[in-house]
């Protein structure tokens, strides 16, 4: 039963109708399908005329991201190194699984029940593909530049972009169905992307992925909350039949 905005106990309106977010995308959602597309077509190109797995604009970045003649230091003020590793430890495994946990049981309590299934069944088999697929690539982390924190897994693709953008899109994407005002709506999705790009970002700051690892960990993890959000829709509408 999802009613903790919405009156009709099988989350249309007081009409009878779905909310408009059910029945018509926000644009912000096309949008973030159409880059999310542009940016697997980049990484797949990358990937097709190199065989070596990184290419040019891969080294230009990870470059730009070290002083000159020192790549053991990154660029800007020192607090700007001390700022990305905050950043980056918003997509690691422990504060992603508590954002789930902390969703789930807010959810729970609203009795929005649909919802918060969704959310647990979208980040924990996301979570799956992602680690599976880093084993499968084994792409090697860049060697290009110092490393300024401690990794251990495959490289390709970001493992922090990708589950990321699969927790906190995903979350937002289906807190559209069941949040009324569009202000709000627009709101949730901007704050999650602008998070996901922030955390993306910091892990080339910090040396530890290619570029074209974080373009196709967004690209992943915006596909793959789009889609738990058609599937979040999808059962709306026929539970209001």
């Amino acid at each position: 039963m999802e009613h903790a905005h919405l009156p009709h106990p099988q989350g249309a309106d007081a009409t009878g109708q779905l909310p408009e977010a059910v029945r018509h995308p926000p644009w912000l959602l096309w949008a973030a399908g159409g880059l999310a597309l542009a940016m697997a077509i980049v990484t797949l190109v990358g990937w097709t005329i190199d065989s070596g797995h990184a290419f040019a604009f891969d080294r230009t970045i990870m470059l730009a991201m070290r002083r000159a003649g020192d790549l053991a230091q990154p660029i800007g003020p020192a607090w700007l190194e001390r700022t990305m590793i905050d950043i980056t430890t918003l997509g690691g495994r422990t504060v992603l699984t508590l954002v789930v946990i902390l969703t789930t049981g807010f959810l729970a309590i609203r009795r929005l029940w649909v919802t918060a299934g969704l959310v647990v069944a979208a980040t924990v088999l996301g979570s799956l593909v992602t680690s599976v697929a880093k084993q499968l690539v084994a792409r090697p982390r860049p060697d290009l530049i110092d490393h300024l924190v401690q990794v251990s897994s495959m490289s390709f693709p970001s493992g922090h972009s990708a589950n990321s953008a699969i927790v906190y899109l995903t979350i937002a994407t289906l807190l559209t169905q069941v949040v009324t005002e569009r202000a709000a709506r627009n709101f949730i999705l901007v704050a999650a992307g602008l998070l996901v790009a922030a955390i993306g970002c910091s892990r080339v700051y910090l040396g530890v992925h290619w570029p074209t690892d974080v373009l196709a960990g967004w690209s992943f993890g915006t596909f793959w909350a789009l889609g738990w959000w058609a599937l979040g829709a999808w059962i709306r509408v026929k539970r209001s039949h």
